[in-house]
């Protein structure tokens, strides 16, 4: 495994890093020698960030069959960061390089695949496995323990939580989720993430401010750990991520998880992954009558309760193993050989 995900907090790349190699230790500890940024020999090298170190490293006979996951697309970079012109050609050019080093890509979203086409990559060589989180760590608590998880963060007992994540930038959509609280005062309005990039995150200059001066009814929390965040969904009636673009949101996996309704702005890109189980609004005024439709009719709010129980199903642990382990042992089959540098036949 090669990856620098974990070095800056509050993005989504490093949690699917870290659900990953919790999973291969947890279900297949005999299974696989894991090794971390380690450049000896091995069947597979899987690289999950771009760096480039990492990069230079393709070039090795050493590291066998040469895995991509891909996170981001240019165009997320693009919507994301705010750099120079010249500065943003060059980086988009080295991811695209990047990925056609690898000998297979993983994407978490089908959608991807065409996309990856149209940058000169084969969709014969990129595989779909989605994400998922540890039910260990993200799960539904009962009634009791919600009260007092309530009473900790300082959230009043009836009050309605609208709760966000991610990080904060125009991408994110935090804009709309800051009108919508403005809209409902009497709703509770919670944000967890902050500026993982700093001053380049794109919309870094207005969303500081708001961040640093928010409606009474918001609370921005900044970037918390993982396993705190539990908490937060768990306390929460309704999560809201209204993003104009994302891949797969782990969020979403994660309030999934606790059995919290999800909503999420309407976009072709969940159409194959999260449309079944959450509640789609097209533009701030759509989510603005989707919330009152849940804080009005409890029917509903236990609807999309259900849903999430079911997509927590779809996207478990426990079925995203086997996959896993399946994807490994066939690349592994198709590695170079040990110590001859000549890679086997790929029609084989």
């Amino acid at each position: 495994m090669f990856s620098s995900a974990t070095k800056v907090a509050g993005q989504g790349v490093g949690s699917v890093y870290t659900e990953l190699i919790s999973l291969l230790r947890r279900y297949f500890p005999d299974d696989f020698d894991i090794r971390i940024n380690d450049y000896g020999r091995s069947d597979i090298s899987h690289y999950h960030t771009i760096d480039p170190q990492f990069y230079a490293s393709t070039f090795s006979k050493r590291r066998g069959r040469k895995i991509g996951y891909v996170h981001f697309l240019p165009d997320t970079l693009e919507s994301s960061l705010t750099l120079p012109r010249v500065a943003q050609s060059v980086l988009n050019k080295y991811v695209i390089s990047f990925y056609k080093r690898m000998d297979q890509i993983v994407v978490v979203n089908p959608n991807f695949i065409p996309k990856l086409a149209q940058y000169g990559i084969n969709p014969d060589h990129v595989v779909y496995i989605p994400n998922f989180v540890s039910q260990q760590t993200f799960h539904e608590d009962d009634a009791a323990t919600k009260a007092d998880i309530r009473q900790r963060l300082g959230i009043a007992p009836d009050a309605f939580v609208v709760f966000g994540a991610g990080q904060v930038q125009e991408r994110k959509g935090v804009d709309d989720f800051l009108t919508l609280a403005r809209r409902h005062p009497e709703l509770t309005f919670i944000w967890a993430g902050g500026f993982s990039f700093g001053k380049i995150t794109n919309g870094y200059n207005h969303l500081k401010e708001a961040v640093d001066n928010p409606p009474a009814n918001v609370t921005f929390t900044g970037i918390i750990p993982r396993p705190t965040m539990v908490d937060y969904y768990n306390a929460a009636d309704l999560f809201l991520l209204p993003s104009f673009e994302e891949l797969f949101p782990m969020a979403v996996l994660e309030a999934f998880a606790t059995g919290t309704p999800v909503m999420v702005r309407d976009l072709e890109l969940y159409d194959q992954i999260i449309r079944p189980y959450a509640m789609l609004a097209k533009d701030v005024d759509a989510m603005d009558e989707q919330i009152q439709r849940v804080v009005d009719d409890r029917s509903i709010w236990r609807h999309y309760q259900d849903l999430s129980h079911a997509a927590a199903a779809e996207y478990s642990e426990d079925r995203l193993a086997r996959t896993w382990h399946d994807f490994y042992t066939a690349q592994a089959q198709l590695a170079p050989r040990r110590g001859f540098g000549a890679h086997r036949d790929q029609q084989r």
